[in-house]
């Protein structure tokens, strides 16, 4: 059988496609191997399960850990991090700078921010959504009955965004009290200025515990909004990016198949099922494909847990926010977790 020259072209162009791409370190992940440490940005140390800095000067929280995960990817120690605790009004500016190496603070993937700042958003890692805090007192038991109600906001967020689409969409009036920090939202909430505070429900469960009395705040049922939160670093760096976007898969693929902080270090000695072995860097060169120690997730799952153990220490049951995990578990217990496969 002949081919003809178009053909031929066709299925030589079509065969380059499946060559191996040889991984190249790019500036940011070259930057942070000469350093030896992660800059990352973080909320500003009052975002209890977030990002908290106590008063033996330690971060804690989920955002925390992130950065810890990261930087043992890279590095092989999750200590490795300089926190750099960021307003929102400054986060996108210090990424694109420099100043930071990635954002791990809350801040939700829209399509404005994804094509208008050269950012990237390394995957979703927690599934969130915009609600309402009330003060008992007021009686206040749905967000239709905020009509004509004042309303504390960030200023600049795609909370005051939703705000306002869904008081439109729903024929209410109400008065936005927008200030720059949702510390100072909590003060006025408290102070009376505002009859409610809005933002995504988990910092919403987060900043209700700084409240002078937090049993006399309750977050509203309601959800009006879809908040995507994840990592996010420049878009001149995809080597990088996908480091940052692995290592939350790998929170994922480990609680899958129920690797744990304390197990980790065992089962990639003895376990003999072959995505494992891939994955925690038993065989096979995957790690090399990423410019990174090919025992990377096992650095990652010693230094924070899976995606559960995280979560639980951090925002859930074993934590001060006790936040539920809602949507944020694994597809196979009917939430929205998923990872790629290490093949």
């Amino acid at each position: 059988m002949r081919l003809n020259r178009t053909k031929i072209a066709l299925l030589a162009a079509g065969s380059a496609f499946l060559l191996p791409a040889a991984a190249v370190a790019g500036p940011t992940l070259d930057a942070i191997k000469d350093r030896g440490e992660l800059n990352c940005g973080v909320s500003t140390g009052t975002s209890i399960g977030k990002s908290t800095l106590d008063d033996q000067g330690n971060w804690t929280g989920f955002e925390a850990d992130f950065c810890r995960a990261v930087a043992a990817a890279i590095l092989g120690d999750g200590t490795k991090v300089n926190f750099v605790p960021l307003e929102f009004k400054n986060a996108f500016t210090s990424l694109q700078s420099g100043s930071v190496d990635m954002l791990a603070r809350s801040a939700t993937w829209t399509l404005s921010r994804d094509t208008e700042f050269a950012l990237e958003w390394a995957g979703i890692y927690i599934y969130d959504g915009q609600g309402f805090l009330v003060s008992k007192a007021s009686g206040i038991t749905s967000a239709r009955e905020l009509a004509g109600a004042s309303i504390c906001v960030t200023s600049g967020t795609t909370t005051e965004l939703n705000l306002a689409d869904y008081f439109r969409a729903n024929g209410m009036d109400y008065t936005p009290i927008t200030v720059s920090s949702p510390d100072q939202s909590i003060a006025n909430l408290e102070s009376g200025r505002c009859d409610a505070y809005t933002n995504e429900v988990g910092g919403l469960a987060s900043y209700r515990l700084g409240l002078s009395d937090p049993d006399a705040y309750t977050i509203l049922a309601d959800v009006i909004s879809k908040e995507p939160l994840g990592p996010v670093v420049r878009e001149d760096d995809q080597q990088f990016e996908d480091v940052v976007e692995w290592t939350r898969h790998a929170l994922v693929i480990a609680e899958e198949f129920g690797v744990t902080q304390a197990n980790v270090a065992e089962m990639a000695a003895t376990t003999e099922k072959p995505e494992l072995r891939r994955f925690l860097g038993a065989e096979g060169e995957f790690g090399a494909k990423l410019s990174i120690p090919n025992d990377w997730a096992v650095k990652v799952i010693q230094t924070t847990g899976n995606y559960g153990e995280l979560w639980e220490r951090t925002l859930g049951s074993k934590s001060k926010a006790n936040i539920g995990r809602g949507v944020n578990t694994l597809w196979s217990q009917g939430g929205l977790l998923y990872a790629p496969p290490v093949r």
